[in-house]
């Protein structure tokens, strides 16, 4: 086989890098990396912070490659995911594998070498979790796929208070319990507005299932649980009165999003509801954070 010039090296390397789902893994690493804010009074130690950051990444991007790797002929059948390179054939399961098992490898190694062997079991289990459990037992077989296997998506705080503590706290898994109750809503907006790819491509997600209007209540409903378990933190005493205002002005925002959802359902507003989501969690934690160090300073 001819050498690759250095542009298709380059090529290679960025169709590779987007089967890793980068969006995705940022949101990964800024949720461990709050986790690990929060486990710490003081600025967390470096000496943690990078290693677990840069392994917990090489771990999720692993997963998200074998996951578009599990999927491709499903991939191919939708709009959305059509353009990735394993749907289209332009890598191979030899290459994809290689290169997804290699990415994990590295991670779990600046783990076990430089953090600590919870935080490196932890995140195995995640990867486990994604890209074999809700991968292949779920996703293709029950339409509450996004609700089970929403645990493995919840993990990142939880991995980065292992890596700053050593253990998992009770508030750890409070920070575990926001993101896997966001997790449904979440994405049952993506899955209303992309209701028809996910039928064509033989997926049972909630819409093709039970409709929409079903569909919808359920993001009414999990959408008031997610605002009860967004005032734990302040139950707890772990949060203040920054955090307080931030969660409530966003849950009262969420909480309009789903009730319009449910009452005057369109497309259009459904993918809103679902980008709203995405910036809600960043705001959320963001505000976790500011509130953490301000109880921190006037301690």
């Amino acid at each position: 086989m001819d050498a690759l010039s250095l542009p298709q090296v380059r090529q290679r390397v960025f169709v590779l890098w987007q089967l890793a789902k980068p969006k995705v893994v940022l949101l990964v690493m800024f949720c461990a990396v709050v986790g690990m804010f929060l486990a710490s009074e003081g600025m967390p130690n470096l000496s943690l912070l990078l290693p677990a950051t840069l392994g917990i990444a090489l771990v999720a991007g692993a997963a998200a490659m074998i996951n578009c790797l599990v999927e491709r002929t499903i991939d191919a059948r939708m709009r959305r995911t059509a353009w990735r390179a394993t749907a289209r054939g332009e890598v191979g399961v030899v290459e994809t594998l290689t290169v997804a098992l290699t990415a994990g490898g590295l991670g779990m190694a600046l783990l076990v070498s430089m953090v600590n062997v919870l935080t490196a079991w932890l995140t195995l289990a995640t990867f486990v979790g994604y890209a074999v459990v809700y991968t292949l037992l779920l996703k293709p077989y029950t339409p509450q796929n996004i609700v089970i296997g929403g645990a493995s998506g919840a993990m990142p705080p939880v991995l980065g208070w292992a890596a700053m503590t050593g253990e998992v706290s009770a508030f750890a898994l409070v920070l575990f319990l926001i993101i896997y109750t966001w997790t449904p809503p979440h994405f049952w907006a993506l899955a209303l507005y992309r209701r028809d790819e996910y039928a064509r491509a033989g997926l049972p997600m909630l819409p093709v299932t039970h409709g929409e209007r079903f569909t919808t209540l359920s993001i009414l409903l999990y959408s008031l649980l997610l605002f009860a378990i967004t005032l734990l933190p302040v139950a707890l005493a772990e949060a203040g009165l920054i955090y307080l205002t931030a969660v409530l002005i966003l849950n009262m925002r969420l909480m309009f999003f789903a009730v319009s959802l449910h009452h005057h359902y369109s497309d259009a507003l459904a993918r809103r509801t679902f980008i709203w989501s995405i910036w809600y969690l960043v705001a959320l934690f963001t505000a976790l954070l500011f509130d953490h160090y301000w109880l921190v300073s006037i301690t």
